[in-house]
């Protein structure tokens, strides 16, 4: 995720001066969380499975190509599933990715970037269309989708976001992610989109990134955390950032928080095993909740 991450020739001098404290929550998280009922289940995942670096950790040595979904679904327990932004998968395709993972496994599948990107809500039917009959494909394995918005795209476009909205089939959960700063400035135009998305349950991405701090809006406008979390390799802050979280988490279940996903973004996803791991033993000691992660001796 290069969305807000500090080049890596920089991050020596900029990582020790960043403020990675999470802010209050926003007054519409109490009412967003208040629809759920505080059953928290918690899963973590990279961003996809076609990772060679992870042969003779994550996956075994000589494991096919074509094995490492399943195996990929052995070691964690969710993925953001960009492979949706960029093609419109036929069902049989999600069926059978759905078919290797484990039953407790969730994919989040990003929506497509003809609908988001190239038509912005334009005549979108048919790709609507298309998109969901692959994730209906996905069946109990389906977890939140989000609609990441391009970053020209400001509130002055929010009839186009809200009727799409209020088009989308409420029980396909779904969140956005806004992109443009003037989302979080609190106009009017952006507060009718916060305002519909309360309204409908439909959820607001978080992504924890060091360069854009208001991306950490911590408006929660349904009772499911989608959390897209930049990491540095293993850098001290990052064990600090998912400690923060956990406490948060912890907190937001008392709330109604039914269900975390913690997206990993690492650089070459090389280091996601790693974070998911720490993770785990961070939700475990906070929230007393498992959370499946490599094991270490596949670290």
């Amino acid at each position: 995720m290069k969305y807000g991450k500090i080049p890596e020739e920089e991050q020596d001098m900029m990582l020790p001066g960043v403020d990675f404290s999470l802010p209050e929550d926003h007054s519409d998280t109490a009412h967003g969380l208040a629809f759920g009922n505080g059953n928290l289940r918690i899963r973590s995942g990279g961003t996809m499975w076609t990772i060679r670096p992870w042969r003779g950790t994550v996956y075994p040595t000589k494991a096919p190509q074509r094995t490492w979904p399943k195996h990929y679904g052995a070691a964690f327990s969710s993925i953001e599933l960009n492979a949706t932004h960029y093609r419109i998968h036929p069902p049989e395709r999600m069926a059978e990715w759905a078919d290797a993972m484990p039953t407790d496994f969730r994919f989040c599948p990003k929506f497509p970037a003809i609908i988001s990107h190239y038509r912005r809500f334009n005549d979108c039917e048919g790709p609507t269309d298309d998109f969901i009959a692959g994730l209906d494909a996905l069946g109990d394995k389906r977890g939140p989708s989000f609609l990441q918005l391009p970053p020209q795209f400001s509130p002055r476009h929010v009839d186009r976001l809200v009727d799409y909205l209020r088009r989308w089939p409420l029980d396909f959960a779904a969140a956005v992610e806004f992109r443009n700063p003037e989302w979080f400035g609190g106009g009017a135009a952006a507060e009718e989109a916060w305002a519909c998305m309360l309204e409908l349950g439909i959820g607001a991405v978080l992504s924890d990134t060091a360069l854009r701090r208001d991306a950490v809006h911590m408006r929660m406008t349904a009772p499911f955390l989608l959390l897209r979390f930049g990491g540095y390799e293993g850098h001290p802050s990052d064990r600090q950032r998912l400690a923060d979280w956990c406490r948060r988490i912890a907190r937001w279940q008392e709330m109604g928080l039914e269900s975390v996903d913690l997206l990993v973004h690492q650089p070459d996803s090389v280091h996601t095993p790693e974070t998911c791991r720490l993770f785990s033993e961070l939700v475990a000691a906070e929230l007393d909740l498992t959370v499946r992660a490599p094991m270490p001796t596949l670290l």
